[in-house]
């Protein structure tokens, strides 16, 4: 993962960037680890592993459940 200024960005964008250095299908555990070495906040760790232990085909398939879990605060 490339060095990019995600401890300093908002959640949206965390998120985002973490979500476009993954190749899909993927799985949570994947996705927490992702977030984990790009130095994502704990928030954003605590939002991912909360996620259901399944696979994801695709960014919509997370960004939908992430928002459905969080409110409209992640248009992303």
């Amino acid at each position: 993962m490339t060095a990019s200024g995600i401890p300093g960005e908002s959640i949206d964008l965390q998120i985002a960037d973490v979500l476009s250095e993954v190749q899909f299908p993927t799985n949570k555990d994947a996705l927490v680890d992702a977030a984990r070495e790009a130095g994502a906040s704990n928030e954003v760790l605590a939002m991912l592993d909360g996620m259901p232990e399944q696979d994801y085909g695709d960014i919509e398939s997370v960004t939908r459940l992430i928002g459905g879990n969080y409110g409209p605060g992640l248009g992303i």
